[in-house]
């Protein structure tokens, strides 16, 4: 290449090969090498230098192009941020699909999903307590408190992705631990409606959304063909703290009451995040540069109809969880008692490690996508016979079977999202996107159905709106597999 068009292409060049040489020169031997073998590395150093100059010469060209079509100069920088971005995006290899490492980052998801997602799924326990210890406010307002803590965890979940995707999984776990455990405690203090919702509502939920949407990126990045096997594994947790927390707050808020049943949850949860601290290991190199939201994304039909079918779905799949003890004290010809309603709870929190596990399993068979369709469409039809439900053995094999296919729904969300992802190095930034629209949803549906049964004085328009809403969502989930299957040539048999 002359000197003029060295001089125009720029520095980056000379840098690099003055960088490539000096690490070569102190490399060679200095004695004792014969005359053959010095001829063959030099030959073989010779490609690598012009392999590298020739990249080098591609990616000025291409700089020099844009440069010339938006009437800009920076030829110089666009090529240093090309080589950045290449640089800050190595390839760690496939995904290791097993072993202790791997397997052991579904432990620790598991732990954290059970502080994050358990302690939201036994709101309907506080939510009914609630009822008697703030007799003033309205089941609108109460349900309130556990939607803003799901609504931050999603919507923090656009940035925690993208910071994870950037090699900062570390800081927020250590920011979402804090968030978490200060929040339950200030909670245990708390005597006003103002206070639960800054304690419970906005501490907890900051700390999930710095916990949950990192986590579950980690641990898909540790699997391909058990992908969603892994991430049911670790969804499990949900099931896991949905029936400790409950429990706990059964035997022990009639024993030492309400303040320090709360202190004892925060103690539990400050071991669990102990152990997961210690065994979370990120593994994907950091993607230093890159949008905190991928435009390009919404471009993609599959990842649109995706993104709508989960605000559905999150519009109408907590109802339950939020109102099934209430309904069992006031819905029933027949009213239970505070224990019995818990005990029902219980219940349909428990089936969920069916829910959780066994959709997840038969995912990674035929494909996520192809698994979560029949289950949302099956938990929808199961909210419309909630309708017909009018005695209390009945109640509890309703929970049984909602439980199993509300759960997995909610273990099976994040897991077709990442078959819809090609790319795992932008799975937290696309993650993180769909955990805000949800936020949205989550953070309107419950209290809308709270309006409605405050509005109605009965639970029956609540329960159509929500089935409603996880019928619809289904309609878009299809739409989304049609299109993912047409863009990679499969028939209807495809796995996605």
């Amino acid at each position: 290449m002359d000197p003029e068009q060295s001089e125009k292409h720029g520095q980056p060049e000379a840098l690099d090969q003055g960088i490539q040489v000096d690490d070569e020169k102190r490399a060679q031997p200095t004695n004792g090498s014969s005359c053959s073998s010095s001829t063959g590395s030099d030959d073989a150093r010779n490609k690598t230098e012009a392999g590298a100059i020739d990249e080098l010469e591609n990616i000025a060209e291409v700089c020099e192009g844009e440069a010339e079509e938006n009437d800009s100069p920076g030829v110089v920088s666009c090529v240093l941020s090309r080589i950045t971005s290449r640089s800050t995006t190595v390839d760690p290899g496939p995904p290791p699909d097993g072993g202790w490492r791997a397997w052991s980052q579904c432990i620790a998801v598991h732990f954290i999903i059970s502080n994050s997602w358990g302690f939201i799924n036994s709101f309907g326990t506080w939510q009914s307590y609630y009822v008697t210890l703030l007799p003033e406010r309205t089941a609108f307002e109460i349900s309130m408190i556990g939607s803003l803590t799901v609504f931050l965890l999603f919507f923090i979940g656009t940035f925690t992705g993208r910071l994870t995707d950037a090699g900062y999984f570390r800081q927020c776990y250590v920011i979402g631990s804090i968030f978490q455990i200060g929040g339950i405690i200030c909670t245990s203090f708390c005597t006003k409606y103002w206070q639960f919702i800054l304690a419970q509502g906005l501490c907890i939920g900051i700390g999930n959304g710095f916990l949950f949407c990192p986590s579950l990126a980690l641990v898909s990045t540790y699997f391909l063909k058990r992908r969603a096997i892994a991430i049911g594994i670790s969804a499990a947790g949900g099931v896991t703290g949905g029936v400790i927390f409950p429990v706990m707050a059964r035997q022990l808020l009639p024993k030492i009451g309400f303040p320090w049943t709360i202190r004892a949850i925060a103690l539990v949860q400050l071991v669990c995040l102990a152990i997961s601290n210690i065994l979370a290991k990120p593994r994907i190199k950091p993607r230093i540069q890159g949008p905190i939201i991928e435009t390009q994304a919404f471009r993609e039909l599959e990842y649109t109809s995706y993104a709508v079918a989960a605000f559905l779905f999150f519009w109408g799949v907590y109802f339950a969880f939020y109102y099934l003890a209430a309904f069992s004290r006031d819905g029933l010809p027949d009213p239970v008692s505070f224990t019995e309603s818990l005990n029902l709870l219980l219940v349909l929190n428990g089936v969920g490690m069916v829910g959780r596990l066994a959709p997840n399993y038969f995912a990674d068979r035929v494909g996520a996508v192809n698994i979560f369709i029949p289950v949302c469409a099956i938990a929808a039809l199961l909210v419309f016979c909630w309708m017909a439900v009018t005695t209390v053995p009945g109640l509890y094999a309703w929970s049984v079977f909602y439980g199993v296919f509300s759960a997995g729904v909610q273990s099976l969300f994040p897991a077709a999202l990442s078959f819809l992802t090609s790319d795992l190095r932008k799975l937290g930034v696309r993650m993180g996107m769909v955990f805000t629209i949800v936020s949205f949803a989550v953070l309107t549906g419950p209290p809308i159905a709270g309006a409605i049964i405050d509005r109605t004085g009965s639970y029956r328009a609540a329960q159509a709106f929500s089935g409603s809403s996880l019928a619809l969502g289904s309609v878009f989930l299809f739409v989304s597999k049609v299109v993912r299957m047409r863009k990679l040539g499969q028939g209807w048999t495809g796995k996605v």
